[in-house]
């Protein structure tokens, strides 16, 4: 399935539109969908590779030619060349679109600020010439005090409270479903609401490295995920750490918990105890769940480590940082977690006694790990952050609303 985005304008033009243009299209590129973005000005090298980018300088709301006809539209005239641009605009996009299965149009259906693109995009709807046809409407025209002063009740500025049973109209919020809906006179159920979405990677500012690593794990879609940044050592306890993680998966969580370093390759006795680990991985049933760097590296089977900025990286992702340890001569990891805004949840090493102290939570590796696992989640539930940042995370990134909303979308147009 092909699809054509346009607006008037693209990246790297700054805009909260162009903003949504841009994680659409990178949206697209990595579910693996040719996407191609048309706007009156824009870059191709602003935009996610492989996207295309098709210029067509009459679409730009600001063109020469758009504002001058916009000023004297404003005041309820038509002008002459309002119609020659349209028939233009038509003749110039009916060969460009007919190429494509979707063509998802961003405020041009609902806003004043190029009206013969309005009515190209509505005569080529008539023609046929569009397959399916999704309006993205942040904002309308008519339901705009300020706007609404600059139209008026006939052709063209009616097309912009004009509902098309040939057109899925989309929405970024409930209350803007029900003020599209009013402006319709439709029932709302027939305007779909997909909210806009964060970058993970960007926010967090992710190396390549670590974002690679991220999507291999498959951290973002887990209801929590769980840092153990130490190496593969007896006196980090993770045996313990994996029965705490069946215990979380029997409650009913899907956790990922990552292990960041790796055994020493060059002892017989610390590769055994890794290899005891996978054992028990195994008889636990928790391989999706726990997950070593050292075997997670992008060519399978080959011995994977990261430096400290990954080891950042990851930190920043996950939700909770867990050390069980028998023993430390400090626990660092407590310190940086802490830097970063993460929940500790670890034995009393030194610096969760003498430094962490009651902002931590510590726990006697004694307990059953069906009590500590009870700990952690009443750790990370009970900060109103944490459970917002976690949901945020599972539901609200680009991949997950594409994911979820975008692409049935993109199926029902097909199956019209």
């Amino acid at each position: 399935m092909e699809t054509a985005i346009l607006h008037y304008t693209a990246p790297p033009v700054v805009g909260g539109v162009e903003s949504v243009i841009q994680n659409h299209t990178r949206a697209f590129v990595q579910a693996g969908y040719p996407v191609t973005v048309i706007a009156g000005r824009g870059e191709e090298e602003a935009l996610a590779p492989p996207a295309n980018f098709i210029s067509i300088p009459q679409i730009d709301s600001q063109h020469a030619q758009v504002s001058e006809l916009s000023a004297t539209l404003s005041e309820g005239q038509i002008p002459d060349q309002f119609h020659d641009l349209a028939r233009q605009l038509e003749k110039t996009l009916a060969p460009l679109l007919s190429r494509f299965d979707h063509l998802i149009v961003h405020n041009v259906l609902t806003k004043r600020f190029n009206l013969p693109l309005t009515v190209a995009l509505h005569q080529l709807l008539e023609q046929g010439v569009i397959r399916h046809c999704i309006a993205w409407c942040h904002d309308f025209g008519w339901a705009s005090e300020r706007s609404r002063s600059k139209l008026y009740p006939r052709h063209p500025w009616d097309l912009l409270r004009t509902r098309r049973s040939d057109v899925t109209y989309v929405v970024v919020s409930r209350r803007r479903q029900q003020a599209l809906a009013t402006l319709f006179d439709c029932p709302s159920d027939d305007i779909h609401v997909v909210y806009n979405g964060v970058s993970p990677q960007r926010l967090w500012a992710l190396s390549d490295e670590g974002r690679a690593l991220v999507d291999r794990l498959d951290l973002l879609d887990s209801d929590l995920i769980v840092l153990m940044p130490v190496r593969v050592t007896q006196a980090k306890n993770i045996e313990y750490a994996l029965r705490v993680v069946a215990a979380l998966k029997a409650h009913g969580c899907r956790p990922k918990l990552v292990l960041t370093g790796p055994p020493d390759p060059h002892s017989a006795e610390s590769m055994a105890y890794f290899q005891s680990l996978q054992a028990l991985r195994r008889e636990l049933e928790v391989e999706g769940e726990m997950r070593f760097v050292f075997e997670s590296g992008p060519e399978p089977g080959e011995p994977y480590t990261i430096d400290d900025r990954v080891v950042g990286d990851l930190y920043r992702v996950a939700d909770v940082m867990f050390m069980p340890s028998h023993r430390e001569g400090f626990g660092m990891p407590v310190l940086e977690a802490g830097l970063v805004g993460m929940p500790v949840l670890c034995t009393g090493v030194p610096a969760a006694e003498e430094i962490g102290a009651s902002d931590v939570a510590i726990f006697d590796p004694q307990d059953a790990p069906a009590q500590t696992a009870a700990l952690l989640l009443e750790r990370v539930e009970r900060s109103a952050t944490s459970r917002f940042r976690r949901r945020v995370r599972r539901a609200y990134t680009w991949q997950a609303i594409f994911r979820r909303e975008i692409e049935p979308l993109l199926r029902e147009g097909i199956s019209r």
